[in-house]
């Protein structure tokens, strides 16, 4: 089958690679604003060919939105004012305001909201890579809104990229990715921000930042326009989560204050509890 990919950054371009690896699409389709990102792209060998979006559509049997969710909300009603019997389906990180904005959109039953759980810290063309996907899970969001035969081609082409499958609705998606996905990446911006501010020596930094430093502010390198965007789209959900964090913060504060060193050791005691969880 032929497949446009709309944005090829990391998500997009490791997807164009995944599904040349396994020959689930026989052409694959670029379409960006970036036109460095698209010369790139042809380069890496990511797509065959780079088209604009109105041409490409005419001739995909799928078309994936891998663009930020801010811009997703109005680039999906253009997308399916356009389609006949194409598949349309996107991978972005929050799912309620892209359901939201095509409830009533006469081609809404061709599109699938999935939501593929990988990513890196990097970005555009050059941060794509081979088997990105391979063991991970997506997540397919209203799943009875769309087309059986739409259903039945995301999910095969997800099992053949060697994913897992989960189900649920749009707002149960955005409320646990909060949780295990943006609030991460808030964290890792934060702190990325305070060392930063208290200490001026980069050198310092550089030579002295260990494994635990490097892991926890890594995502703090990420796409700032993807991450903003997310935040924007699930903001209260963030915000719910947010507070919980900072409360969390509080404790561990004041038992320093207080040198309450007992509660401080009862924290973490519950906090190895996630062992049990991510092994």
């Amino acid at each position: 089958m032929t497949v446009t990919i709309v944005g090829i950054g990391l998500i997009g371009g490791s997807l164009a690679l995944s599904l040349k690896d396994k020959s689930i699409a026989t052409k694959v389709i670029g379409v960006d604003d970036n036109t460095l990102h698209k010369e790139k792209a042809l380069l890496l060998g990511l797509v065959d060919e780079v088209m604009e979006l109105n041409d490409s559509i005419k001739v995909s049997d799928l078309i994936v939105l891998a663009v930020p969710v801010n811009a997703l909300t109005k680039l999906l009603p253009q997308v399916l004012d356009q389609v006949t019997n194409q598949v349309v389906i996107d991978v972005g990180s929050t799912k309620e305001g892209i359901l939201e904005a095509v409830k009533d959109h006469p081609a809404r039953k061709r599109f699938v909201a999935t939501h593929p759980m990988w990513g890196t810290e990097y970005s555009g063309p050059d941060a794509a890579v081979h088997g990105a996907f391979v063991n991970k899970a997506t997540v397919i969001c209203n799943k009875e809104e769309s087309d059986v035969a739409a259903v039945q081609m995301a999910e095969e082409m997800y099992r053949e990229l060697g994913m897992h499958l989960m189900y649920m609705n749009g707002h149960d998606h955005d409320v646990h990715v909060a949780y295990i996905s943006h609030i991460s990446h808030i964290t890792s911006f934060a702190l990325a921000n305070t060392v930063l501010e208290k200490e001026r020596e980069e050198n310092t930094i550089f030579e002295l930042a260990s494994g635990g430093f490097e892991s926890t502010v890594r995502l703090a390198k990420s796409n700032p326009v993807t991450w903003a965007s997310v935040f924007m789209q699930n903001r209260e959900n963030v915000l719910d989560v947010l507070n919980e964090h900072i409360s969390q913060l509080r404790k561990f504060k004041a038992c320093l204050e207080k040198e309450n060193y007992e509660y401080l050791e009862e924290l973490m005691v519950n906090a190895n509890k996630i062992k049990r969880i991510l092994k």
